[in-house]
């Protein structure tokens, strides 16, 4: 049922990987295609196989060898902000900036 040098995920769900490019495969149908190292879409594309319900959890943790937790995370990202929310700037903290009332206060030590 599967393009020869698949590997089924489900009795319905295959992957590919060819070329440094990763396909997954609905039955015969091709559904996503990313890059090899493209962990934004690994992740984004078996959050959304498990939340229509493709796959259980253990299903990407046997398959893949990633983490029952990363997946756990990934799903959640995905309910609460959707696809762009594998996508989004990463919130980062700004470098710490010495004002000049700091550096006039007296230290403790």
């Amino acid at each position: 049922m599967f393009p020869e040098g698949s590997t089924e995920v489900t009795h319905d769900l295959a992957f590919e990987k060819r070329e440094g490019r990763v396909s997954y495969f609905y039955g015969t149908l091709p559904v996503f295609t990313h890059d090899e190292n493209d962990d934004a879409s690994f992740k984004m594309i078996t959050a959304q196989f498990y939340t229509n319900g493709y796959v259980k959890q253990m299903d990407i943790v046997r398959t893949f060898g990633v983490t029952p937790i990363s997946v756990k995370r990934a799903v959640k990202l995905y309910q609460e902000k959707g696809v762009q929310g594998f996508y989004a700037e990463k919130k980062t903290r700004g470098a710490a900036v010495l004002t000049e009332d700091v550096l006039l206060k007296p230290s403790n030590t």
